[in-house]
């Protein structure tokens, strides 16, 4: 969908104005069952074939809660070094919503599990940007409406939609910001760093995948504009249900230069919740929120109240691991790379595949040439994640292994990766079955040699009278006879010595 919005450029827009944000991040976690019943939270079950009483709110139904939610959720808070409640509620939050049966959501209002905390994030030139957090709170998610027969895939010009309750239930923790201030024109790349490090981290702790494209973690971007000098926010819009890494930068930007735009024209924007076009970047108006919305939340009757006990708490806090931004820090001086090879890094989603093949018995210099140069490009071309290729840490650590003995050079090491992704065994069987090792018989070497050094005696006399740098079109030769599989250097050592030529 293409939409033609007025805008104003940005860099026009942040000589008049400074930008507010709020970002709420949802966050679905990975436990077996539902927030308040024993239904199975797995993916990709036919529609409404994950549902009992509880999570379709029949009546009479009771709900429990989940332990390993609420335990997800003070990890989550303590990582974010918020104060965690000593005594916390549930509520019911009241509205007509046709994928929650219940039409309410179970969540918390004024008594959030974890609140007042902060986290640092680290910008792509090393500046750290501190954001403060509001509150995470633990709730439910909604079920899945399919809008059917329209253009669009929304509600407008559908005729009828399909309702699928599976993921009505699935615990979610709601991370909430502070009004973020003073970030100015990078205002978007903190938005989106600060998307990427909370990520980071929820995968750290083991709570959630956080895969964004499926839905796992979605972000809404709210977002004013102050006159500069001014201390008073702005009206803010709310970009609903953000779900990449780039998106969230892009919609912040649409949303600054548009915002610009109105003020700039003598109008006012409208609070209301937008709708974001990942082909265009730009955003739509969706629900407008002229009045604050009485969702006449009151205590959840059926749930008791949390109280973790302080035993507990710290009992967690010492299972936390190392954070990721100071984990990334400590890796990348342990390697000795730059903060713009560390990002590359971190953006190729390849951090803990190399930190993997390093423990497997890798040097950390090889680790990161395989999987930042071939399973890369390998990636790339095939459309999938670095991880989710069919190849593994400890066989990428095995090829290495094999370069290092001298079993294999880096064509052949090529190869035998492009036979353990084709599924055709481990590096070892895959050698094995291509015939890859290096010619490394003596016999045979001196025996091609001579046979480039005879056919190519023109180079031979040019070596001889003193032109070494001819050696390369020998030592191609010799590497073409052998099919690439002798070790180069010992090639070239053996053509010198046969022409009585020293390389010095």
């Amino acid at each position: 969908m293409t939409v033609t919005t007025e805008l104003v450029s940005y860099e026009d827009a942040l000589a008049a104005y400074d930008p507010v944000m709020g970002l709420e991040v949802h966050v679905e976690l990975g436990t077996r069952t539902k927030m308040f019943c024993g239904c199975s939270t797995a993916l990709g079950a036919e529609p409404n074939t994950q549902t009992c009483p509880t999570c379709l709110g029949m009546p009479g139904s009771l709900p429990v809660m989940n332990a390993i939610g609420v335990e997800s959720a003070i990890k989550i808070g303590l990582a974010l070094h918020c104060e965690i409640a000593e005594w916390c509620r549930f509520a019911r939050k009241n509205y007509f919503y046709p994928d929650m049966p219940k039409n309410f959501q179970t969540s918390q209002y004024d008594e959030p599990i974890a609140f007042n905390g902060y986290l640092d994030v680290q910008l792509e030139d090393g500046e750290v940007f501190r954001v403060e957090i509001e509150r995470a709170h633990m709730e439910e998610d909604t079920g899945k409406s399919t809008h059917v027969g329209g253009a669009t895939g929304r509600i407008h010009g559908a005729s009828h939609s399909l309702l699928d309750y599976n993921r009505a239930g699935i615990p979610l923790i709601e991370i909430v910001t502070k009004p973020i201030v003073g970030a100015g024109e990078r205002a978007p790349e903190v938005a989106k760093a600060y998307v990427a490090e909370l990520r980071e981290l929820i995968k750290a702790l083991g709570v959630s995948e956080a895969r964004m494209e499926m839905g796992q973690m979605r972000c809404d971007v709210n977002l004013s504009l102050m006159p500069k000098g001014s201390t008073r926010f702005g009206t803010r819009s709310e970009t609903k249900n953000v779900n990449s890494l780039r998106s969230v930068e892009r919609a912040a930007r649409f949303e600054v230069q548009r915002h610009a735009a109105v003020l700039n024209g003598g109008g006012k924007v409208v609070q209301e919740t937008r709708h974001f076009h990942e082909e265009d970047g730009s955003t739509t108006s969706g629900r407008i929120k002229e009045e604050a919305e009485d969702y006449r939340y009151f205590p959840e009757p059926d749930l008791v109240p949390v109280a973790p006990s302080r035993e507990w708490v710290e009992e967690l806090r010492a299972t936390l691991p190392e954070l990721p931004r100071l984990r990334r820090n400590r890796l990348r001086e342990e390697w000795g790379i730059s903060e713009t090879d560390m990002q590359s890094i971190l953006n190729a989603g390849a951090v803990d595949l190399i930190v993997a093949t390093v423990e497997a018995g890798a040097d950390s210099a090889s680790a990161r040439k395989w999987w930042m140069g071939e399973l890369a490009r390998n990636a790339n071309e095939s459309g999938r994640a670095l991880e989710e290729l069919p190849i593994t840490p400890e066989q990428v650590a095995r090829v290495t292994a094999l370069v290092t003995d001298g079993s294999l050079n880096d064509k052949l090491a090529r190869q035998a990766i492009e036979g353990v992704l084709a599924g055709e065994g481990d590096p070892d069987t895959v050698v094995e079955k291509r015939g890859l090792k290096v010619v490394s018989d003596e016999g045979a070497l001196g025996a091609a040699v001579d046979e480039a050094i005879a056919g190519n005696a023109a180079i031979a006399d040019k070596i001889r009278g003193g032109k070494v740098a001819a050696v390369g079109a020998l030592v191609g030769a010799v590497m073409k006879a052998t099919r690439g599989q002798a070790d180069a250097a010992r090639v070239k050592e053996l053509i010198l010595e046969k022409l009585g030529v020293s390389e010095g």
